[in-house]
């Protein structure tokens, strides 16, 4: 889609793009909710909700003895059983916001919520800009750290894997994961928005932990999105697997800013399954909302720190749900070769990438913890979330005032990495008078 402005017609907004982008690989199952001052509230799948299980019957009574004359006769259909103790329960084409305000008046808030979309798209999530270009020996920042992370395993749930990434980049060699294709056509290799997300997390995530296994998982098809329910089933999937680490860059705010109650199914799941820890991007809206799944407290919510390393980005969102904060501004890593078309204003027009660019979000903070909490398991032999509290602890006694807990890269504890960590610190500090 063309941002550019047209004969009598104002430029598209970035908020705009992006919903366009969605709404046009949801179809008519796509659903938003705005705010009374016209910005955006929530995504959601149009025809379905989410109901707690003891409740179905109940709601299904509520919303057949409710229904407007143009709503009788369509059918309603619980489906159980996907979700343990959480229904995807069939509305046909009823209003969904109008309906949950009914049975939060008769039953209850929080009964039933929508079936929200989450994203890795700036629609109340991340990447907080578009890649940019970068020269072709450009090589990652940060860099490599010391520490191997040799036997730690990380998933990833993202885009998928660039074809070819793990041969051409070094610190990628031996990630696998499912294709995240391109588009070919003319002779043109054209890089669609988003392709190359969960390869530059890997990428990340990999410079943190270089020995570790990483696995990317195409789950975020649809421009960047994919429905709340569908994601629960991914991450339990992805459970059965036994990772150390989970990283999800991604989410969404919700409706009230309740929980998303798909991942209190997921919560069943996780707490068999002690050793593994889901980190998340907090989300790029510069705000204190709470941003799902970041915001619970099973998982470490990562915010990011601006380019200097000494402040909050100015994208990043923040508050006392955000656990630490770490570099997510200005990051270098692997991306595709190919056409890029620049769709989100100010940037105009298309640029070649040669394979790496220099992208920015809390998308980009989130695999750098996780990195590091992989590195961890290696060098003391906690498993992820007992690395992961160690980790927080040592972010918090380096509080930023002003900021809240931090990590740097190769920031472990590990005496190996600490040069490498103050060398990162006194390259991107405002003030280049630091030693190591």
């Amino acid at each position: 889609m063309d941002s550019s402005e047209t004969a009598g017609e104002r430029p598209l907004t970035k908020l705009e793009i992006q919903l366009d982008l969605i709404e046009d690989a949801f179809g008519e199952s796509f659903g938003k909710q705005l705010l009374e001052d016209g910005t955006l509230d929530y995504l959601y799948v149009r025809g379905v909700i989410l109901v707690r299980d003891a409740y179905v019957a109940e709601v299904a009574r509520l919303l057949e003895a409710e229904d407007e004359p143009e709503e009788r006769g369509q059918e309603f259909v619980p489906v159980q059983g996907l979700l343990p103790g959480v229904s995807v329960f069939s509305v046909g084409r009823r209003d969904v916001p109008r309906k949950l305000e009914l049975i939060d008046a008769r039953l209850g808030v929080g009964v039933a919520t929508p079936d929200h979309i989450l994203s890795v798209t700036p629609v109340w999530a991340c990447p907080a800009t578009e890649p940019e270009g970068v020269p072709d020996e450009a090589l990652p920042d940060p860099g490599p750290c010391a520490a191997s992370g040799t036997g730690a395993y990380i998933y990833v749930t993202d885009t998928g894997l660039l074809e070819g990434a793990a041969e051409h980049h070094p610190w990628l060699a031996g990630v696998t994961g499912t294709v995240d294709p391109l588009h070919h056509e003319g002779g043109v290799t054209r890089i669609p928005g988003y392709a190359g997300h969960g390869t530059f997390v890997a990428g990340v995530a990999r410079c943190m932990a270089p020995a570790a296994r990483v696995e990317v998982s195409r789950d975020f098809r649809r421009a960047g999105a994919i429905s709340e329910h569908e994601m629960v089933h991914r991450l339990r999937e992805a459970l059965g697997k036994s990772p150390d680490v989970i990283n999800l860059s991604g989410g969404g705010s919700t409706r009230k800013d309740l929980p998303l109650l798909g991942f209190e199914a997921f919560w069943d799941t996780y707490r068999h399954y002690k050793g593994v820890v889901l980190v998340a991007s907090a989300g790029n809206n510069s705000s204190r909302r709470p941003f799902w799944p970041a915001a619970f407290p099973q998982v470490v919510g990562v915010g990011a720190l601006a380019a200097n390393g000494r402040a909050r980005a100015y994208f990043s969102d923040y508050g006392p749900w955000v656990d630490v904060y770490a570099p997510g501004q200005d990051l270098v890593n692997a991306y595709a070769t190919g056409v890029y078309h620049y769709r989100e204003p100010p940037s105009t027009g298309s640029h070649h990438f040669h394979g790496m660019a220099k992208w920015s979000g809390t998308s980009f903070s989130a695999p750098l913890v996780a990195g590091l909490i992989a590195a961890r398991v290696t060098r003391t032999g906690e498993n992820g979330r007992q690395a992961a509290s160690s980790l927080l602890a040592q972010a918090r006694a380096q509080n930023i005032p002003g900021v809240g807990p931090v990590l740097r890269p190769c920031d472990t504890g590990d005496c190996s990495d600490r040069l490498a960590c103050c060398r990162w610190e006194c390259q991107h500090r405002a003030a280049g008078n630091c030693r190591c």
